[in-house]
């Protein structure tokens, strides 16, 4: 019995580029379906990969979705050049193409302050450490918050713990300090 082929590589990578500029562009997939003339579903099996996208098709999405043919194979339609392995450079393109994802990317380059970004990557790269580390973790928890402080632990699901309070109260500490230190050099 021959076992069933899963995607191209290639064609997973140019179907999540589809699927990452679509949402940057606030579009449905059933708006995409409609300008393209096919339905969305047939949108889907193209951003999952498992319908491969034909030239004409791939011109007709870069006008529609306003960029280069070469977006959809920039980073990434090639030999790894990455240290990181397969299934790592798999689990980031997923990420960077899901809802949360993009919403993030698009905060986050709204920061201006190199300093308050550190703090940030910082701050993620510290719960990251410690919700493998907590037993009860579940990736999936959301963080609430009132204002900046926080009210459940991603990482435990204790209410208001003083880990993560302390790690938010010196996210802006250090803030508040950088913002000082800006505003004395400008003076």
């Amino acid at each position: 019995m021959a076992s069933k082929k899963g995607p191209n590589s290639i064609d997973v990578h140019v179907g999540s580029r589809v699927r990452m500029r679509r949402m940057m562009l606030h579009m449905s997939q059933e708006k995409l379906g409609e300008a393209l003339g096919i339905t969305f579903q047939q949108v889907q099996k193209y951003e999952k990969g498992m319908n491969r996208i034909s030239s004409s098709r791939l011109q007709q999405l870069s006008d529609i979705l306003q960029v280069p043919v070469a977006f959809f194979f920039e980073d990434g339609a090639g030999p790894q050049k990455s240290h990181l392995g397969q299934a790592a450079v798999d689990d980031i393109r997923q990420f960077v193409t899901s809802h949360e994802g993009l919403r993030l990317i698009q905060a986050f380059s709204q920061i201006k302050s190199d300093t308050l970004r550190r703090s940030i990557v910082r701050l993620v790269s510290e719960l990251a450490v410690e919700a493998d580390r907590c037993p009860t973790s579940s990736k999936s928890a959301i963080w609430s918050t009132t204002g900046r402080q926080i009210a459940i632990c991603v990482i435990c699901g204790a209410p208001t713990p003083s880990h993560a309070r302390y790690r938010i109260r010196r996210a802006d500490e250090e803030h508040e300090r950088a913002a000082k230190e800006s505003e004395l050099s400008e003076a």
